[in-house]
């Protein structure tokens, strides 16, 4: 039988968490859960989910989805604890805040359960709380290339927009940015918070009371789609650099229409998809890769939006 991606894709509307998937392969029933600190409002993480399903297919693998439904993550820390409990073969997680998250992880570790860190902290962090490897992008470095080349198309200053400021890695992307434009963060990053409207609101406040501002920088679609708004309603959409993290229905229309110069894309499905089949190959052969990998960072603009733009809030 002859089958394509899209064929093997859960299709987005109909996934929530807690989300499992299973197929029968070589009579192992190795089950696995991913757990993320993303709340049930961020629809980037559909790729993630959708990188789950597509694994524990092919791989022949149960593999659940959980996370907090706030993104509160002190709830993570507990659902972490719970699925230690549960006894999986492995678990895959993100490492969004070092000293919430750190205790559970590395008591999973060590009750003889493999980990995987994935998306969120780094590949040090990854060898602290005792995990196999490190599968994601490297944020700070993220943050620090695309601040590099905003000096190199004249950016001196900006506003970050962090819509996910309780996550140490939301604040390194900023910082990165600062760093590679080799000015001072400071005030020039904002709590956005969740809320669209309000995010909207508060773009147009500091704007409007920093209007010598040179760039927008936004870390996602839950900032960025509302960001786009804001520059519409005050005239400076295309006119104002604007760069953001990762990809969306949205934002590929902003880079389509150069309202957005570029977008950061840390490939969400390979981050999900990998971890699963690393584990799997793991517990089946015992083999292991001998480095961590990193998903991104990648930068996306107009030029290269055609297969982008095909699989874009599916697997990209």
């Amino acid at each position: 039988m002859t089958f394509t991606l899209k064929t093997l894709l859960l299709t987005t509307t109909v996934i929530a968490a807690p989300l499992a998937v299973t197929a029968e392969a070589h009579g192992d029933n190795l089950n696995y859960v991913l757990v993320s600190h993303a709340p049930d409002s961020d629809s980037w993480w559909n790729t993630v989910k959708n990188g789950v399903a597509l694994a524990a297919d092919q791989m022949g693998v149960t593999v659940e989805y959980r996370n907090p439904p706030s993104g509160d993550l002190a709830d993570m820390a507990r659902i972490i604890e719970q699925a230690a409990a549960s006894n999986p073969d492995g678990i895959i997680t993100t490492l969004a805040d070092f000293d919430v998250l750190s205790g559970p992880i590395r008591a999973a570790v060590d009750q003889g359960i493999d980990v995987i860190i994935m998306n969120s902290g780094t590949a040090a962090q990854a060898v602290e709380v005792g995990a196999l490897m490190y599968v994601g992008q490297p944020e700070y470095d993220a943050g620090l290339a695309a601040g590099q080349r905003a000096k190199r198309d004249g950016v001196g200053s900006f506003l970050c927009v962090n819509h996910y400021i309780s996550s140490p890695s939301s604040t390194e992307r900023c910082q990165g940015f600062a760093d590679g434009l080799d000015v001072e963060l400071g005030n020039q990053m904002i709590d956005a918070g969740q809320d669209p409207s309000e995010i909207k609101n508060r773009v147009l406040a500091y704007l409007s009371a920093n209007p010598d501002t040179d760039a927008v920088l936004t870390l996602g679609p839950t900032s960025a789609d509302p960001t786009i708004l804001a520059l519409e309603e005050n005239g400076l959409a295309g006119d104002i650099y604007f760069g953001t993290f990762d990809l969306g229905e949205d934002i590929v229309k902003g880079l389509k229409s150069d309202v957005i110069k570029w977008a950061i894309d840390q490939q969400p499905f390979l981050q999900a998809y990998l971890p699963v089949v690393i584990l799997a190959n793991y517990d089946r052969y015992g083999v292991l890769p001998g480095n961590n990998i990193n998903s991104g960072p990648g930068f996306v603009t107009k030029d290269g939006l055609a297969k982008v733009e095909e699989f874009a809030g599916e697997f990209r």
